[in-house]
């Protein structure tokens, strides 16, 4: 495994259940309220940071969605297509990158596609257990509950970049790169 994390390049998320709870909450207007976790949008900027791209795919678009993609700087997405076998070529096509150097992230069934065409796959922990059994790693963490940030320190462990994170230093550094 730890020769997969070494080559990844991309990171290609699903939203709902990986970066959220998976429950949508619609407010008086029929607006769909979700919850992300500060810790995975951190997950995301310190790997950005790090020259690996990071990309949204999810079966499902709304306004909520688009803001925290700008908010944490993912510019490569594709939104609300449930079929993510071709969608996750086309990501790997506009990242310039090989299946081997691209990792996804996902919980459900919808996901099992992309899991077979991407090098190295994470199920979250309370994804079902025949989502469980298609990844290559299980994480320990449930979906909107840090999981994306548990996948993330693994692959900059696994690069040599752990300073990032691990380190007061380092993550100062990070910080006022981001805030460029």
């Amino acid at each position: 495994m730890l020769d997969k994390l070494q080559k990844i390049k991309l990171v290609i998320t699903d939203i709902d259940g990986v970066l959220t709870d998976g429950l949508l909450h619609y407010d008086a207007n029929g607006e769909a309220i979700k919850s992300f976790h500060v810790r995975d949008g951190l997950g995301i900027r310190m790997l950005i940071e790090q020259g690996i791209q990071v990309a949204v795919l999810s079966g499902r678009s709304s306004p909520i969605l688009q803001k925290r993609m700008a908010d944490l700087g993912i510019t490569l997405s594709i939104l609300g297509k449930l079929e993510k076998e071709t969608a996750c070529f086309e990501l790997m096509r506009q990242a310039n990158v090989s299946p081997e150097q691209t990792a996804y992230i996902g919980d459900d069934s919808v996901d099992l596609p992309a899991f077979e065409v991407c090098g190295l796959s994470f199920a979250v922990a309370d994804s079902a257990d025949y989502v469980k059994e298609n990844a290559d790693y299980v994480l320990t963490l449930g979906g909107g509950k840090g999981a994306f940030r548990e996948m993330s320190d693994l692959i900059l462990k696994a690069q040599g970049k752990t300073d990032i994170y691990a380190t007061a230093k380092g993550f100062l550094k990070s910080v006022q790169n981001m805030a460029q």
